[in-house]
């Protein structure tokens, strides 16, 4: 009789993942117990136990927990099932007759090595059909090889995870994906390690461009840039309603292209312009000038980087999620005239990644005034600080997740407890410096996917080494050092849809901090956290939602020494942002004088590529071809916000 290598192979991490951690340790504790079913092996692999109490429990052979059976009243997998797995891994370890030994090792092996033939049998036709059309059209994936920390291989998708709990066996795949979606995100993932097995892919995480979506004609973008380069030259002033309105119908146009990234870059100008048309705070002349740039870098990149990373080409639609946990790591408030918008960030550890939840609501009110605000049936404060289980979420290929309207009685919301302390390694820093050198290996920002909550993680804090308030800028720093002695900086200015968070972080992080959950981000070669909430010895402390008027007496910071590069590249960033502003074609020559004094400032600041683009420009301004000034400009823009995100 032959081992059940497939009920060995499942580790306590495995089970979880198919059934909950609960059921896992509740299982065990009942075998330590001495409460273990009477295990027997029938001649077709079929393992079944029986319980003194008369239940009874099989686990078929070839099939995942999905098809065991039980006489218990439980729905889905339950804890006999569980039982029954970990007393079978029991038996084989001490040599029962009944249950031959084996091996449940995992050896090095890539599900890229199941064929077609395969996952047509044990998935079914129809579903690998539809998974073979989004294979046509291309998808990017990010595979993830067996390690000795995580030694299951899993793949994330656009919209959703895939884990291989045990070798070749596809039944016991693994995803967040709800069951109608299952076996087709499971080829996907199949054929995203193959891609990376057959262009020799060896790294334990590695990102690839899956199928036959290659490169695309410029001409996708061309009309959406000749919309944005009439705002260019013509100024921000002159773009009337029929202009917006044309850019908005070649935004659907990009959609249905697939070309989601520019089109979302493009919803963006519209509302942009639309704001300035009406005079409301939402309007900024720099988010306008970078998302200007941004259409022009993801055309450049088009055909040198994989399309679905730079144009949005993977699938879009949202993916329902079967039962999903998550746990929140706080809530960042912004606002702005007439509105207030919450976006709670919910880390998934089975896929180790963090998702976004946004709500907006149409006053202005402060952060804690939103703590009482519903979502899912809860205070907004609770649901930011706490676990989630739901059955009702649905995830995007941004990242953000939406729970379905009406169906709150499938989500439930409990403490957060010590959940933060099990966050898998991809979202949990221990190691500053690593975390640094990844930012840095990035590519720029102008031309990664739009994903929600990219750079979200969560920092372990060994030592806090210093705290203090530079009033000149209205913003609380910090320095937290890890257990190697590396620093980063917590930072944090004053805001006034927020205004206790200054008071509430500096209280948070004077009192024995154990985390901090934030955006990470890298300045004059140093790891920055916006941070997003603390967990220390008394709970959580969530800074935008925090009461408060902002007037506690603050420590204030030492003096800090100028920073020329960050000086000069401000102020070209700004002359830039006011050129597209006012018009490339109609610069004043005040304006043309300000951009070359801060073309001679980057030069003095050592910056000297920079300093030559942004010269280029202002002598391009000088002239009359328009072709050669909106160039330019592109080309000063995309080494400016380049230069100031990597330094």
């Amino acid at each position: 009789m032959t081992a059940r290598a497939d009920l060995l192979a499942l580790t306590p991490e495995a089970l979880a993942a198919l059934a909950n951690r609960g059921l896992v340790k509740r299982a065990t504790k009942d075998l330590d117990a001495g409460t273990a079913p009477e295990v027997t092996v029938d001649p077709d692999g079929t393992v079944r136990g029986r319980l003194p109490d008369g239940t009874e429990t099989a686990l078929p052979a070839g099939a995942g927990l999905e098809a065991a059976t039980c006489t218990c009243a439980a729905n889905g997998v339950c804890r006999h099932q569980i039982g029954l797995v970990l007393a079978y891994q029991r038996a084989a370890e001490q040599g029962s007759d009944q249950v031959p030994a084996g091996s449940g090792s995992g050896a090095s092996w890539s599900p890229g090595e199941i064929d077609d033939e395969t996952l047509a049998r044990v998935l079914g036709e129809r579903p690998v059909a539809a998974a073979r059309r989004t294979l046509n059209a291309g998808y990017v994936a990010r595979v993830h090889r067996a390690t000795e920390a995580d030694p299951e291989p899993s793949v994330e998708l656009p919209t959703c995870t895939v884990r291989f709990l045990v070798p070749n066996e596809l039944s016991y795949a693994h995803t967040d994906a709800a069951a109608g979606r299952r076996a087709e995100v499971v080829a996907l993932a199949v054929w995203a390690f193959r891609a990376a097995d057959e262009r020799g892919l060896t790294g334990d995480d590695v990102r690839l461009e899956v199928g036959e979506g290659g490169p695309g004609p410029a001409r996708d973008l061309s009309g959406t840039l000749e919309i944005a380069d009439q705002i260019l030259l013509d100024g921000v002033r002159h773009a009337g309603p029929l202009l917006a309105a044309t850019l908005e119908r070649v935004a659907r146009d990009l959609t249905a292209q697939r070309l989601h990234w520019p089109a979302a870059a493009a919803e963006e100008i519209v509302e942009q312009l639309a704001a300035y048309r009406d005079r409301h705070a939402a309007h900024h002349a720099e988010r306008l000038a970078e998302l200007i740039t941004e259409l022009h870098a993801r055309h450049r990149a088009d055909g040198s980087s994989p399309r679905s990373q730079v144009l949005g080409t993977e699938e879009s639609a949202e993916t329902p999620l079967r039962r999903v946990r998550l746990t929140s790591l706080g809530c960042r408030v912004a606002g702005d005239e007439g509105e207030r918008t919450a976006h709670v960030y919910l880390a998934q550890p089975d896929a180790g990644i963090v998702l976004t939840l946004k709500r907006r609501w149409a006053e202005e009110i402060t952060g804690s005034a939103l703590a009482g605000r519903r979502v899912a049936g809860v205070a907004l404060g609770t649901f930011a600080t706490a676990n989630i289980v739901s059955e009702s979420a649905t995830r995007s290929a941004s990242r953000s997740v939406r729970l379905a309207i009406g169906r709150v009685a499938k989500t439930t919301v409990t403490p957060l407890g010590r959940a933060w302390e099990n966050l898998p390694e991809q979202i949990m820093i221990r190691d500053f410096t690593r975390a640094a050198e990844r930012l840095s290996l990035l590519p720029p920002r102008l031309i990664r996917p739009r994903i929600e909550a990219e750079l979200v993680r969560v920092a372990e804090i060994a030592e806090l080494r210093q705290i203090g308030y530079h009033a000149g800028d209205q913003r609380l720093d910090a320095v937290i050092a890890d257990g190697q002695g590396a620093t980063a900086v917590v930072s944090i200015s004053y805001d006034p849809v927020r205004p206790g968070a200054l008071d509430a972080l500096d209280a948070a992080l004077r009192a024995e901090p154990r985390f901090v959950s934030g955006t990470l981000r890298r300045s004059r070669g140093t790891l920055i956290i916006d941070p997003i909430a603390v967990l220390g010895r008394d709970g959580v402390t969530v800074p935008d939602l925090a009461p408060g008027e902002g007037d506690a007496a603050l420590e204030k910071a030492a003096a800090a020494g100028s920073d020329p590069l960050t000086g000069a590249l401000d102020a070209a960033l700004t002359a830039c942002a006011d050129a597209a502003h006012h018009g490339l074609a109609q610069v004043s020559p005040g304006l043309r004088g300000r951009i070359e004094r801060t073309a001679r400032d980057l030069e003095k600041a050592g910056l000297r590529a920079a300093s030559a683009k942004v010269a280029d420009l202002a002598a391009a301004l000088a002239g009359d071809d328009t072709a050669r000034m909106v160039r330019a400009w592109t080309d000063a823009q995309i080494r400016l916000i380049t230069t100031a995100e990597l330094r």
